[in-house]
């Protein structure tokens, strides 16, 4: 039979039981993947214009409007510099830790499932090669039984063996590699999150310790 003129149906029951865990990963890693593409996408924000329209109303010591500001914006990073700017009458060391603690609770937001989806990515092939062996042993099994039995094994008795060991391991790999490289490029964009979070919060804490200074040289 053509596997190509097969339905995927009739492929997956090929597979045996091995394939419903590797379907469920599919599921999971799937949904894992459009949930925090969706996430970072609605929090997806112009960091430059943003930090330069915040530090334009606290050059005018508009405190309540950059605060506003901050509201207004959904991205972690905005909730992050307000916990700075409510401490900006304070010493530097208060302003890092108000931001530190904010970010303490906003970084895990952008991590989580991710440690779920680099599971999926681990064991999709695992599953996979779990079902090559419950496959090879089901040839030999029907081997020792038709020896037993003074029959001829012919190659129609090990197909079903075969289909389920081969087709286990493609369904594992078809699950694993897109969970693998999606995990990668999430991770790669949350670290660039990160990366700008704390160059703006450095720059943040530098500005109130500029701005305390020269209120002190006046």
């Amino acid at each position: 039979m053509d596997l190509w003129k097969m339905s995927a149906w009739k492929i997956f029951l090929a597979g045996g039981p091995i394939m419903w865990p590797i379907l469920l990963c599919s599921v999971f890693g799937l949904a894992i993947i459009l949930e925090k593409l969706l996430q970072l996408h609605s929090i997806k924000i112009d960091t430059g214009k943003f930090l330069s329209s915040l530090f334009d109303s606290l050059r005018r010591n508009k405190i309540k409007e950059a605060i506003n500001h901050c509201d207004k914006t959904t991205a972690p990073i905005a909730r992050i510099l307000k916990a700075g700017i409510l401490k900006y009458d304070r010493s530097r060391d208060e302003i890092e830790e108000a931001m530190e603690d904010a970010s303490l609770y906003e970084i895990p937001r952008l991590e989580k499932k991710l440690n779920a989806l680099a599971t999926i990515a681990h064991i999709s092939p695992l599953l996979g090669l779990l079902g090559t062996v419950t496959g090879m042993v089901r040839c030999f099994q029907t081997i020792q039984i038709k020896s037993a039995s003074l029959n001829p094994v012919s190659p129609g008795d090990l197909a079903g063996g075969i289909w389920e060991a081969l087709l286990t391991t493609v369904a594992g790999l078809i699950v694993a590699i897109p969970a693998y490289v999606a995990y990668n490029y999430l991770v790669s964009v949350i670290n660039n999150i990160v990366i700008d979070i704390e160059r703006a919060s450095t720059e943040l804490v530098n500005f109130f310790a500029q701005s305390s200074e020269q209120l002190k040289a006046k």
